[in-house]
């Protein structure tokens, strides 16, 4: 066995425990408690389960809250029955996948409820995807169906050939909609229930940016004891509670906003959403529910935090408790922000969408060690191994591996990444301090080779963002004859103006770092180029 972090395991004492403070374990009435259980025979562990049972437990409990209104678990399970009896009449049935291009909102939630009663695998498409990379997806996947937002139907026309399209919203193109299943199941009154499902769905959701050629990372719902571990590990990290407000304001066609939707679930939260960001109206969602937790991406709150102040000050969030973000690095200097602007509420997760969560920094992590992304998770295995797959030393920094229950199965389309000894590679470098905290080195393909020397683009531009001037950078290498590689630096000045230079940016770096770690270049930009889930996209960064 390698040597980790942390030994893998849950212990019963710890699961006992964290499920009682986050109000999981609780007196049931006995009828409610065999409605859940019947609901779980039914539906296995699926999102059909936890609304099936959350309907007998707490049926009229706000389930959804956005843009249109509010549903409650019983609407939820409801409405999901009916879609689900619509595309079965359609010829979906067990086993097919259907593709789900649908934003943050109830349609999301009820179509996946749906999708899970009838025990299919479900391809979440990025709402940021052009057509052809929609076209390729759909093809590689096998396909059978889609369910999309309206603002989609041109971008399928083309994209989904034959395939059956079910939209959201309403309209009267000869499309079938949700609202239209809805309505021809509700008339059908003595239609078939609907049968238990034979398998649990596999989930499927992509790992590429908005260009370039997605990679689906396949992963089945976790039950039983690795599922209850899972749970237990991150609650006793990230103090989520049941029965809580939250504002998920990442996107749920990805990992971190899909794997809250997954907690909402289990916790029978309110999820309050909006289709697409905006920093006022998320603040402005937080005082109007009085929630108690924002998941977001980092770039989400520097944006809040780019708010004038007046603006900031106009909203009363002192409700939340938990403010969680994932999905790219959290610069120290943000931390420090969200720590003065909320108080201290800010965690941080570590992980990707082939290993799940990894570690978590708390913010007695971000007050202690600044820039660690904390202590790896219970029952997860975290290894420092060099390129021979042999572990490394405390403090010594080489390619980070992780173990456990949730890790994927693989790219659908072939490939996978290194694994060692179970272990799966997360594609980065760092390294593990003397308490146990992980730190994030930089990307395993990002480190560039300038004049011998290795330099990681993470350390510079944390070392840019902690200038007064600097709002947003992000650092990369391009070829050079002399020294093999050199840095370039993409900068966004605060204010979109500065009486900063790239020389003085230069100096300003030299008096910190080593001198190969100084950017040849600085290229100014009025904002970095992004994807749908916050992360800079480097590719379309090159040199002056």
């Amino acid at each position: 066995m390698l040597p980790s972090a942390l030994d893998p395991g849950v212990s019963p004492w710890l699961a006992a425990r964290v499920l009682v403070r986050s109000g999981l374990i609780r007196p049931v009435r006995p009828d409610k408690l065999l409605g859940m259980c019947l609901s779980l025979a039914q539906w296995r562990t699926t999102p059909a389960a936890a609304y099936a049972a959350a309907a007998a437990h707490v049926p009229d409990r706000l389930a959804v809250i956005d843009e249109h209104g509010a549903s409650t678990f019983a609407e939820i399970d409801r409405r999901s029955s009916q879609v689900a009896a619509g595309l079965r009449r359609r010829g979906v049935v067990s086993g097919d996948r259907v593709a789900l291009l649908v934003r943050n909102s109830a349609d999301f939630v009820v179509a996946e409820a749906a999708l899970s009663k009838l025990g299919v695998d479900l391809v979440y498409l990025n709402t940021g995807a052009a057509p052809p990379q929609i076209a390729d997806v759909l093809d590689r996947e096998r396909v059978v169906a889609v369910i999309a937002d309206r603002e989609f139907a041109d971008s399928l026309r083309a994209a989904a050939g034959e395939r059956l399209v079910v939209l959201t919203g309403s309209g009267d193109d000869g499309r079938p909609t949700l609202a239209s299943l809805v309505e021809d199941t509700s008339r059908e009154s003595g239609a078939a229930p609907l049968p238990p499902v034979a398998r649990a769905g596999r989930h499927v959701i992509m790992t590429s940016g908005t260009t370039g050629r997605p990679k689906g990372a396949e992963r089945e719902t976790p039950g039983g004891a690795a599922g209850i571990g899972s749970l237990v590990a991150l609650l006793s990290a990230i103090p989520l509670r049941a029965r809580e407000v939250t504002v998920l304001a990442a996107p749920m066609f990805h990992s971190w906003g899909f794997a809250n939707f997954t907690l909402s679930m289990v916790l029978e939260t309110t999820l309050v959403l909006d289709r697409k960001f905006d920093p006022e109206r998320t603040l402005a969602r937080v005082q109007e529910h009085r929630a108690q937790v924002l998941v977001a991406v980092p770039v989400m709150l520097q944006r809040i935090l780019e708010l004038p102040p007046e603006a900031r000050r106009r909203y009363d969030t002192s409700s939340l408790r938990v403010i969680a973000v994932s999905g790219s690095a959290v610069p120290v200097g943000l931390a420090e922000r969200v720590r003065d602007e909320f108080g201290d509420v800010l965690y941080n997760l570590y992980g990707s969408t082939e290993v799940a969560a990894a570690s978590v920094a708390t913010p007695e992590d971000m007050r202690v060690a600044p820039g660690s992304v904390g202590h790896p998770l219970s029952g997860v295995q975290v290894s420092i191994l060099d390129g021979s797959g042999a572990p490394l030393p405390t403090g010594q920094s080489g390619r980070i591996f992780v173990g456990s229950s949730l890790a994927f199965r693989g790219y659908t389309g072939g490939g996978d990444k290194d694994r060692v000894g179970g272990l799966v590679a997360t594609g980065d470098v760092g390294h593990l301090d003397r308490d146990g905290r992980l730190w994030v080195d930089g990307r395993d393909d990002e480190m560039i080779v300038s004049g011998g020397e290795n330099v990681f683009p993470a350390e510079v531009e944390e070392c840019l963002r902690a200038h007064p001037e600097v709002a947003d950078v992000a650092v990369v290498g391009v070829p050079d004859e002399k020294f093999g590689a050199r840095l370039v630096a993409h900068v966004v000045f605060a204010g979109g103006a500065s009486g900063a230079d790239g020389d003085a940016l230069r100096d300003y770096v030299r008096q910190r770092l080593a001198g190969y770690k100084v950017p040849r270049d600085v290229v100014l930009h009025d904002e970095l180029p992004r994807n749908e889930t916050g992360k800079v996209v480097k590719r379309q960064l090159t040199g002056p």
